[in-house]
């Protein structure tokens, strides 16, 4: 599909524009000549990819606070989009255990202050809310989850994702319901997806970061859960997903107003050990140990996605391989400099694009 056709001149109001997703999107749609208004908080220490791509030279940019419902409500109108891509959001798992209570209502308060927004405007729209692979309940089970599966969560952060998806449904059902479409003409999608890797992440406690830390020190490796199996995907694989889910809706905006996992294929759920060995091997060098976890909060030791309703709804197919996923963001992080970043990210978008046109 050619994403140049829907998105180019078209207003897309994109949350957490300043995060890293949120950076790699931002470029994506400036690409396409989207014209984007970012909202998110102002960008953190440990996250500089925004400062690094010269973000404000690739949206209308304002700094806010989902939870500032007023400001957020007033941006959204003042702008009128076309599309809305939700990313905003809190998380980190770890993080999650310090402050619960923000990340419930970040997570699902946020995000309905943002469909409450979207209910307020007089023309149509698509929004696509992005939400995680960990919305759903782990049994801890071998079997992939689909989008009928129990939602449900341990920790605060997947619990708090999925009271985002019971809010969005309910919105859905209450003010956006499907059969109801030629009244308010809003169609609001779901992604899933999660474990997401790429360059330009500085976030605290997430593996790739504390990868590149370690290895740029010339120390050992942290690795606190090394048999835990996630499904690795590159960057670049869900932020063309959700721009494809985008894409369909304005296709048909009552079919495609559903939820959609996006995540590899089961062979490519690599256990944490052998993605960390991957990564030391793509690096040239290096060394991880597992530290003492007693007393660590839990997380999930398995989970897996099926993605088989994407692939025949959207005819969606992850393209890259564990394996690669891993090299091309070690690699990612060897070439940049410093002041590179927005060049990088315009490489690997404009190679991934060319791999995925007919």
């Amino acid at each position: 599909m050619n994403f140049k056709e829907t998105y180019e001149n078209k207003k897309v109001f994109l949350t957490g524009h300043t995060g890293f997703k949120g950076c790699w999107l931002l470029g994506w749609l400036h690409m396409l000549g989207a014209h984007v208004k970012g909202y998110a908080l102002a960008p953190q220490p440990e996250h500089q990819l925004y400062q690094h791509i010269r973000g404000d030279e690739h949206c209308d940019s304002e700094f806010g606070d989902i939870m500032q419902y007023d400001q957020l409500e007033k941006s959204l109108l003042d702008f009128q989009p076309d599309f809305v891509f939700h990313l905003a959001a809190q998380a980190i798992v770890r993080q999650s255990y310090q402050d619960p209570v923000g990340t419930f209502s970040i997570n699902s308060i946020g995000t309905a202050h943002v469909l409450n927004a979207i209910r307020k405007l007089e023309k149509p729209c698509i929004a696509v809310l992005i939400t995680t692979d960990k919305v759903y309940y782990n049994y801890e089970w071998p079997y992939p989850y689909r989008e009928t599966d129990r939602l449900g969560g341990y920790d605060p952060y997947s619990a708090s994702k999925a009271c985002a998806e019971l809010v969005i449904d309910s919105f859905r059902n209450s003010f956006f319901n499907r059969h109801a479409y030629p009244d308010h003409q809003k169609s609001v999608a779901v992604a899933r997806a999660g474990n997401v890797i790429g360059g330009g992440d500085w976030a605290k406690d997430r593996i790739i970061p504390d990868i590149i830390r370690s290895l740029q020190a010339g120390e050992s490796i942290p690795v606190r859960n090394p048999r835990a199996v996630r499904p690795w995907q590159h960057v670049l694989e869900p932020l063309g997903a959700y721009l494809l889910l985008g894409a369909k809706q304005l296709e048909d905006p009552v079919k495609y107003a559903s939820e959609y996992n996006f995540g590899p294929l089961t062979p490519d759920c690599w256990q944490v050990e052998d993605m960390v060995k991957q990564a030391i091997q793509t690096w040239g060098g290096g060394n991880y140990h597992v530290p003492d976890n007693t007393g660590m909060p839990h997380e999930a030791g398995l989970l897996k996605l099926d993605v088989s309703k994407a692939e025949r709804d959207l005819h969606w197919k992850p393209r890259f391989s564990a394996s690669e996923a891993i090299d091309k963001t070690i690699s990612w992080y060897k070439s940049f400099d410093g002041s590179n970043a927005w060049e990088l990210i315009r490489q690997d978008i404009h190679a991934f694009t060319a791999s995925v046109q007919p």
